[in-house]
């Protein structure tokens, strides 16, 4: 058995069962254990590959977009950069190589990293040697100030509580112990729990499965708190939907294939879908403004991701050519991940609407 199994059954025997938010939390996150604490996840030989490892062409048009938010705020001395979840600091890589183009916004942009893996963060320093870049746990200890926050599958892997429409009413899915391994139940019914279900899914069928994320929820109040005191501007780009509904997307990944979700925790990656309506709802009702979430597609193409792969492929030999337009195909074919793949943005009061999103 596993460390970090016996971690989590040690858990349940103390405290009953689990929520599915905190098995999320002990596989993925757990100090010794966790999956992303013993591990480097992303690249072709890894669990998963992410949008800024498939082509540059992502990170700088990151950067461009970036720029341009930089001027709605009325080019500020000093902009907080931040990224959360920086993987291994390729998107950060190229955002930098072209902040360099544009003198201003460079000698302005303090670029922090929100990261909590000791093995990513090793990856990121290395290939990030520049002078003046912090790493956080938290957004908490980022300065507070004129903010451009990019997220790129950063809230998919945040923990996901799920709740489940039962005979008696709206009950919360829980991990509970089987054998040497671990089984899904739900709890009793509750006002509590029926609470947090959003209006339109009340009368939802029975097996129904709600998700939401108290993380996530978490974000969104701390951009607020910035966005109130600075102006600011937060991409979102991730795997999720836009309006209220029921289903249950919560999934493993290992090698690049599916796996089941309560066999080896801490072994393999867990996702979930985002819900982009309550993330938006909740910034929303704090007075912010909130667009999209657009398709990944629609978004670079309108950040100009062809005229860029066509500059990048005339001085390139055939075999580049191949694999800087397969790169750009990947990001955004409507059948990989231009569709799947959402972007969603979060902004103070009184901005001008940020490239890509205008009508």
């Amino acid at each position: 058995m596993s460390k970090l199994r016996e971690v989590i059954r040690d858990t349940i025997n103390k405290t009953g069962p689990i929520t599915v938010a905190k098995f999320m939390e002990l596989s993925l996150g757990h100090p010794e254990f966790g999956y992303y604490t013993t591990r480097d996840p992303i690249g072709v030989k890894g669990d998963f590959v992410t949008s800024p490892e498939i082509s540059q062409i992502f990170g700088e048009l990151i950067a461009l977009w970036s720029a341009t938010c930089w001027e709605h705020m009325n080019a500020p001395k000093r902009v907080e950069v931040i990224e959360c979840g920086p993987g291994r600091g390729t998107l950060m890589t190229d955002f930098l190589r072209t902040s360099r183009a544009i003198p201003d916004f460079d000698k302005a942009i303090n670029i922090h990293l929100v990261e909590t893996s000791p093995i990513l963060k090793g990856r990121q320093s290395k290939i990030l040697n520049e002078i003046g870049i912090k790493w956080h746990d938290s957004l908490d200890t980022v300065p507070i100030g004129p903010t451009i926050l990019i997220a790129n599958e950063f809230l998919d892997a945040l923990p996901v509580h799920q709740l489940v429409k039962t005979p008696g009413g709206w009950a919360e899915r829980r991990v509970e112990r089987a054998n040497k391994g671990f089984m899904f139940t739900t709890d009793k019914p509750s006002p509590k729990t029926k609470a947090k279900i959003p209006e339109s899914l009340l009368s939802a069928t029975t097996g129904s499965v709600y998700e939401y994320s108290s993380a996530a929820l978490e974000v969104a109040d701390q951009i607020v708190q910035r966005f109130k005191a600075a102006p600011g501007y937060a991409l979102f780009i991730d795997y999720g939907y836009d309006k209220y509904q029921t289903g249950d997307t919560l999934q493993a990944v290992k090698s690049q294939s599916y796996a089941d979700v309560l066999v080896n925790p801490g072994q393999v990656d867990l996702t979930a879908h985002v819900n982009f309506a309550a993330l938006g709802e909740r910034i929303r009702d704090h007075g912010m403004s909130t667009l999209g979430p657009i398709s990944q597609a629609s978004f670079l193409i309108s950040l100009g991701i062809f005229r860029r792969t066509r500059d990048l492929t005339k001085n390139a030999n055939a075999d580049q050519a191949r694999m800087i337009n397969s790169g750009t195909g990947r990001l955004i074919n409507l059948h990989q991940m231009g569709a799947l793949y959402k972007v969603f943005v979060a902004m103070g009061t009184d901005l001008p609407t940020p490239a890509g999103f205008e009508q």
